[in-house]
């Protein structure tokens, strides 16, 4: 037997099959790795914006308490800047107007406040707004 007249006969697609499994692995590896990428983006996101949405309600109720206390929104300092926990570098801008109505036949102020609630920064910021009216 001649090692020549072999060699020549055989025609294998070992090679193309290889390669072509190879890629198609390599594609799958990409696309899942995208997809976990994309998936912890989002929950960053998501939970910046639970900060958010509690740095503003903790705007709120601080401006409520003040106001209420003093009966005049000018015992409002804006903007409020949280220190520690879990709302560390969140900020609440707050903001104030009154209004006088007369309910019932007497006199009342209203006053509507609103707390803008911000953490982080750049792309992975949040902000959420909360609104309350008080008498």
């Amino acid at each position: 037997m001649c090692p020549e007249h072999l060699a020549s006969k055989q025609r294998g697609a070992g090679l193309p099959v290889a390669i072509f499994i190879i890629t198609v692995l390599a594609l799958i590896v990409i696309g899942v790795a995208q997809l976990q990428q994309s998936s912890g983006e989002s929950v960053s996101l998501q939970i910046q914006s639970q900060r958010a949405f509690y740095a503003a309600e903790s705007g709120a109720q601080i401006a409520v308490r003040k106001v209420l206390e003093a009966d005049s929104c000018s015992a409002i300092s804006s903007p409020f800047t949280f220190g520690a926990g879990a709302l560390s570098n969140c900020s609440a801008a707050l903001g104030c107007e009154s209004v006088s109505a007369a309910i019932g036949g007497g006199g009342n102020t209203v006053y509507s406040i609103e707390s803008v609630g911000q953490c982080g920064a750049g792309l992975d910021s949040a902000q959420r707004i909360v609104e309350v009216r008080v008498r």
